[in-house]
């Protein structure tokens, strides 16, 4: 199969359908007063198709709707899919920005090749961004720490049995206005601890962002809500002895005033822009940002004997979440009530700060799309 080079330079022109049936202003500002997470979506979607041998092309800007795909499409059967995440953010002064989706566009280029699918290139990728804020601009709410969000997915859709890579795909991105995380302030949360089930294995598709990690962490995710906490803890597939990741989050431990650790990727954690952005930040600082093993027993031990301090997981929807208290079937870390720590709670402002444009850009990881 052969894939379209990352590197190209010649963009790709973008045709554009206006909806005849865009929400009226009433009602859009209806939605973007109370929007949820995922509710709700803009009037139009960006599709961009590609064949084995046409490459990518007939970019274009539709009216948001159903996709039509053949019961034999390959995505249906065999998972062949991939899928970003990221926001645009409304400034102070109506602005319109967006966070390093250059980094995205990386990490969808990782994705594509791990699920053998095409690359789409960087700049193809931002400028589709920018094309569904040029149309639905206006659904980028402006009330503190709202955004919309931006799902750009990819999916196989040649309708073939055999088991091989397709040759037809398809790009999308589709937008849905969300609210604040922490509507009452930010909290700590509660975290399942996973000992039947892995997140992924040695090999495996742990380093892609792709659906299939995301269902196999629906059931574990389940037996977390079951038990009073709102996410799950993975440990890694082949000890069960370190910590992985969450089912959609990176976690870091603050050792004191000076140092962060955050598991090393090992091709099983999902590279987090969000994390990358963290030890950035705290770098800046003069802290100390290891990326090694961490082991459950170190983190059990380090908070008895208070050499963790916090413990944090980071993501693009809550962007940094304080964890108060770790729960198993047999024992427990921390506190229910333990108050969000001084540090995480630091850098999670001074880089929603930088995403709302209430502090400078010092490393030019904003992209203005209107």
């Amino acid at each position: 199969m052969s894939k379209t080079d990352s590197t190209v330079t010649d963009p790709l022109s973008f045709a554009l359908t206006p909806s005849t049936d865009a929400r009226a202003e009433v009602e859009r500002e209806e939605i973007l007063a109370d929007p949820g997470f995922g509710k709700h979506f803009t009037d139009h979607m960006v599709t961009i198709d590609w064949s084995i041998e046409a490459g990518w092309h007939d970019a274009r800007v539709t009216p948001y709707g159903p996709l039509l795909l053949d019961p034999a499409s390959s995505v249906l059967h065999y998972g062949q899919e991939i899928f970003e995440g990221l926001k645009a953010y409304r400034h102070a002064d109506n602005s319109i920005w967006t966070f390093r989706p250059e980094k995205n566009a990386e990490r969808l280029q990782r994705s594509a090749q791990r699920l053998a699918l095409p690359e789409l290139s960087t700049p193809d990728f931002v400028e589709s961004v920018r094309q569904m804020i040029a149309v639905d601009g206006d659904w980028v709410p402006s009330a503190p720490e709202t955004s919309l969000y931006l799902r750009p997915f990819m999916i196989a859709n040649e309708s073939f049995l055999g088991v091989r890579a397709a040759h037809k795909v398809s790009f999308y991105v589709i937008a849905s206005p969300a609210g604040a995380y922490f509507a009452d302030g930010v909290a700590p949360v509660k975290i399942w601890l996973s000992t039947e089930y892995s997140r992924a294995g040695r090999g495996g598709t742990g380093a892609a962002k792709c659906g299939g990690n995301y269902a196999a962490s629906l059931l574990p995710q389940m037996q977390a809500y079951e038990n009073g906490c709102a996410q799950v803890l993975f440990l890694d597939g082949e000890t069960g002895t370190n910590v992985d990741e969450l089912g959609g989050m990176n976690v870091f431990f603050v050792h004191g005033t000076d140092t962060i650790v955050t598991p090393r990727l090992t091709g099983s954690i999902l590279e987090g822009v969000t994390r990358d952005s963290i030890m950035q930040l705290a770098r800046d600082r003069g802290m100390t940002v290891e990326e090694r093993e961490v082991t459950l027993a170190e983190w059990r031990e380090g908070v008895a004997s208070g050499a963790i301090t916090e413990v944090f997981a980071c993501g693009t929807a809550a962007v940094v979440t304080p964890i108060g208290q770790l729960k198993a079937r047999d024992f427990t870390v921390g506190e229910p009530d333990a108050p969000a720590g001084a540090i995480t709670l630091s850098l999670r402002q001074e880089l929603t700060d930088i995403q709302y444009g209430r502090l400078p850009d010092r490393h030019g990881w904003l992209t203005r799309l209107d």
